[in-house]
């Protein structure tokens, strides 16, 4: 009996690596490797454009605002000099 599942799971060991290798075996595993792995850089390339982009705005804005704060604070500086002068 034991001899007989023996040759049964052997057989069914040959009919599994029959089937994998005419599907497509390693090399149909590689070309979905390499096409996740394309699908994959892509996405992250276009998350870091974004991304750096949001940064650049923010970035510009804070500049935007910073100067401008800067700006305020000189000009009523200057005109009470202009009016203690006068």
């Amino acid at each position: 009996m034991e001899t007989v599942a023996l040759i049964i799971s052997i057989v069914a060991l040959i009919i599994s690596i029959v089937a994998y290798y005419r599907t497509g075996g390693v090399a149909d595993l590689k070309k979905r490797v390499e096409a996740l792995t394309n699908a994959g850089e892509s996405i992250i390339s276009k998350a870091s454009d974004s991304l750096r982009d949001k940064t650049a705005d923010v970035l510009g804005k804070v500049e935007d605002a910073v100067r401008g704060e800067e700006e305020a604070k000189k000009k009523p500086k200057t005109s009470q000099k202009k009016e203690q002068k006068k």
